[in-house]
């Protein structure tokens, strides 16, 4: 088609600007998205309330598709230059052409309707945000589903206390993106495009509501309200931006918000946001608008209905009803945006992590465990560097090997989130023959770090991370009383690393100084052992109390002081020299215990050796979750003074297969008497 001459448009005989008629809009972009907007603007033409007088695309729509009486443009600059006046101009159309495109609209006086992102970078979002508050025009930005009055209720929530004190906010997503998917345009999947941005990843568009929903569940509207914005960025397909990443954004109160984004997931699932409270939940499945609510007594399910951002313009054209998703609150969007293009491209994920399934376009990549990596670092507020996958990028960690193959990995934690209680911990821990036989971040207790020392009462002070015990209570609660492990100092001699430690209180006081020694070394062909050795004093003078949730009042659950936790483990078998099983175990003394099982399909075994004469309980957990460790306070509180410091030593045996039981109790005689 040609551009029409502006008599053929049958233009409305009212001048621009005027809000006391049906608002005159032009549709830029008919194609894609905008084939939903075309729809839409039929609805409203039905209901009287626009008229749509123009559309402009460079690919007109088909005969048919639109009135005789729309007329039809190449672009938005010719649309305008014929003489059609729109009131509203919607802009529908390629990320890289937003900026320019509502720059057109907007020194013509129309009000704005521009599709998410609204721009592909922060300078352009200040100049268009400068440039509409100068001419004195409405921006709404497409975000559709901040349209949804379950927002109100989640207000409503926060306000009245009844989830508690808010821990964070989280978004999950997990969808299906194809090869066809990426395939469709020049601009889809690209970082720039002829030298211009387009930052066409996983957060940025296709998820991108995910994202602006759960900064609006935050309280982070402009872009002041953001004041830092971590980026973990990976991809599977072969594309410029990433598709699989975690962002961490850590608003001005405070609040911290954690993306944890894919398109390559096994099957696509309904996107979420949760807002995670002291005393409860709220789960937000905002394209359906359904609210879910857990608190201790139960949850309930609400559904709410939409307004429409198109309507919600026109109303405020008629009106001044204000605007749900304004370009000025796009700012705190604009930051997380802005920090995916400034970032380092998207590191490959290793191959051998993916599975493609079908074939030709239809093919899609699924990145292996991506569903569990995802859930963990939402409750964890962690990212995929800290989850360590295997394909994550490289981090501040030392390598344990023996004979130069590496079995285990000492991580410094400082990152951990502070709820969590930061400190350093060893994971992964494998066998000989390669088997994990550690986890850290797991959903069931994401404080759960790998293999390390932790303890939930330290004068008050929870070092262990995640709830406290409180005999008040008679349960756990979440208490702003986490405090954190910080190296001072670390040395490796051969297969030994010497540390230093500093148990400080959330204030940053210092509790504890801690002397740690890790050691490993080869037993046989299969087996290896690794030894840790810890000290603690006091700070100041006086005594410090070592307690547990046990020493609170909690029966049976005296764990506290050195912890293994182990990852899933089918037909786990529990043993000591005079007992079995988790009931069996759990709080008794003995020279060692043997824990075997199946792990991911293989057989390894675990030998713990307590190396001192302290008769600590063993905590033993297999039903709920799989962990072993040592309780230092089992029913009773521990006294450490600079005179009297606590010392511990534990060894365990790291076995390739199902190790026999004499052989178990052979290696554990040599053990403890090498």
């Amino acid at each position: 088609m040609l551009d029409p001459a502006p008599g053929q448009l049958h233009p409305s005989e009212h001048a621009a600007g005027d809000t006391t008629a049906v608002a005159r809009v032009a549709l830029v972009g008919v194609h894609g998205y905008g084939a939903r907007h075309l729809d839409n603007l039929r609805r409203l033409e039905n209901d009287g309330a626009a008229r749509l007088v123009a559309v402009a695309d460079p690919h007109p729509p088909a005969d048919g598709v639109l009135g005789a009486e729309v007329g039809v443009f190449t672009s938005l600059e010719n649309l305008l230059a014929s003489g059609v006046a729109p009131d509203v101009v919607v802009i529908a159309t390629p990320i890289q052409a937003h900026a320019p495109l509502a720059h057109t609209a907007i020194a013509a006086g129309a009000d704005v309707y521009l599709e998410k992102p609204p721009v592909a970078s922060m300078e352009q979002y200040e100049a268009l945000l400068t440039a509409a508050e100068e001419a004195g025009v409405a921006v709404q930005t497409g975000f559709q589903s901040l349209g949804s009055a379950a927002l109100d209720r989640l207000d409503e929530l926060v306000a009245s206390g009844s989830l508690g004190s808010v821990r964070g906010v989280s978004a999950l997503g997990a969808w299906v993106r194809t090869r066809g998917y990426f395939a469709r345009s020049r601009w889809a999947g690209k970082r720039t495009l002829d030298g211009v941005d387009v930052v066409d990843g996983v957060a940025t568009n296709p998820l991108a509501h995910a994202v602006a929903t759960a900064l609006r569940v935050a309280g982070a509207r402009e872009a002041s309200d953001v004041a830092t914005v971590e980026t973990d960025l990976y991809r599977a397909h072969d594309i410029e931006c990433d598709d699989t990443s975690t962002l961490r954004v850590r608003s001005t109160s405070g609040t911290v918000v954690t993306l944890a984004l894919t398109l390559c997931a096994a099957e696509q699932t309904r996107p979420s946001v949760t807002l995670h409270g002291t005393q409860g939940t709220a789960v937000l499945y905002y394209t359906e608008d359904e609210l879910a609510v857990t608190t201790a007594d139960g949850t309930t399910t609400e559904h709410f209905n939409r307004t429409n951002l198109l309507d919600n313009l026109l109303d405020h054209r008629l009106h001044g009803t204000p605007l749900l998703s304004p370009l000025s609150s796009s700012g705190a969007f604009m930051r997380v945006l802005d920090a995916v293009r400034l970032s380092p491209p998207p590191q490959p994920i290793d191959p051998s992590f993916i599975t493609w399934v079908g074939s030709g376009d239809d093919a899609h990549p699924v990145v292996r465990g991506i569903e569990d990596l995802l859930q963990r670092a939402c409750l964890a507020q962690a990212t995929f560097t800290e989850l360590a996958p295997g394909w994550e990028r490289p981090s501040s960690s030392v390598s344990l090997s023996v004979d130069g193959q590496d079995v285990g990995t000492y991580r410094e934690g400082t990152t951990v989130s502070p709820m969590l209680a930061p400190r350093p911990y060893l994971h992964p821990i494998t066998t000989r023959g390669g088997v994990v036989v550690s986890d850290h971040f797991p959903a069931d207790h994401v404080w759960h770090l790998g293999v390390g020392v932790a303890i939930q009462d330290v004068d008050g002070v929870n070092l262990w991370g995640g709830r406290t015990y409180r005999r008040k209570e008679s349960g756990y609660v979440w208490r702003p009383d986490h405090g954190r492990i910080s190296r001072t100092a670390l040395s490796r001699r051969g297969n030994s690393l010497e540390e230093t430690l500093r148990w400080s209180g959330p204030d940053g006081t210092a509790l504890l100084h801690e002397a740690r020694r890790i050691s490993w070394r080869a037993v046989n062909e299969a087996v290896w052992a690794l030894t840790l050795d810890f000290t603690l004093t006091p700070v100041a003078d006086g005594a410090v109390s070592l307690g547990s949730p046990g020493s609170n009042g909690r029966i049976g659950g005296g764990y506290g002081g050195f912890f293994w936790r182990l990852p899933a483990c089918e037909s786990p078998s529990i043993t000591t020299a005079d007992a079995s099983g988790e009931e069996g175990v759990h709080g008794t003394v003995s020279e060692w215990l043997c824990w075997q099982g199946r792990f991911q399909g293989q057989e390894a075994t675990l030998v713990f050796l307590p190396n001192d004469a302290a008769g600590d309980p063993w905590f033993v957990r297999a039903a709920g979750y799989p962990g072993v460790g040592l309780s230092l306070a089992w029913d009773r509180p521990v006294s450490v003074t600079r005179q009297d410091p606590l010392l511990r030593s534990v060894t365990i045996l790291v076995a390739d297969g199902a190790v026999p039981p004499e052989t178990v109790r052979t290696l554990a005689a040599e053990e403890r008497h090498a």
